[in-house]
């Protein structure tokens, strides 16, 4: 068990212009933050610029029998910290992001095992983004996520990402 205010020991950066290994960011993700692991990620996949996870319902079920906002709630705003994490390891930064802000609109119940994609809200947020860490540093993105159940869109979500200095 960590203590309280000690940060979790950063996973090495994927060689120079490498991807990380889906499997091993999600087991490192579960050590670093062991409300994960109590989520029902099945699978991470990247397509482009879009990040997605396949999850199951069971142990997100609310009273109701279908998902409990709560629970999708934080799988949005995590699945945003990944890309944005993601992103940043992709070009050999190993950096801090934070939400900055987040919301969520419920459009439908979630009656089964679902899907859970992340994207830039704008095509060129990335390049904003590239752009402004290297003048200033730091930096935000928003991102937008869609919750899936089948063909249905349940949840529509989006988050400021920020990405903070680098520690001294």
């Amino acid at each position: 068990m960590r203590d309280i205010g000690v940060p979790h020991p950063r996973l090495p950066l994927p060689p120079q212009g490498g991807e990380d290994d889906p499997g091993e960011f999600l087991a490192w993700l579960g050590e670093a933050i062991p409300l994960v692991r109590q989520l029902g990620i099945r699978e991470m996949r990247r397509e482009g610029d879009r990040l997605g996870w396949e999850l199951a319902l069971t142990p997100n079920l609310n009273d109701k029998g279908t998902g409990f906002g709560g629970s999708l709630a934080a799988q949005t705003t995590l699945l945003g910290w990944c890309w944005a994490t993601l992103w940043l390891r992709r070009r050999g930064l190993a950096r801090d992001v934070v939400v900055a802000e987040a919301t969520q609109r419920f459009l439908a119940p979630v009656t089964g095992d679902y899907c859970l994609e992340c994207l830039p809200e704008a095509e060129e947020g990335p390049e904003r983004l590239a752009a402004r860490l290297d003048e200033k540093g730091r930096g935000r993105i928003a991102l937008v996520q869609r919750l899936w159940c089948g063909e249905t869109l349940c949840l529509e979500a989006r988050g400021d990402y920020a990405v903070l200095a680098e520690r001294a």
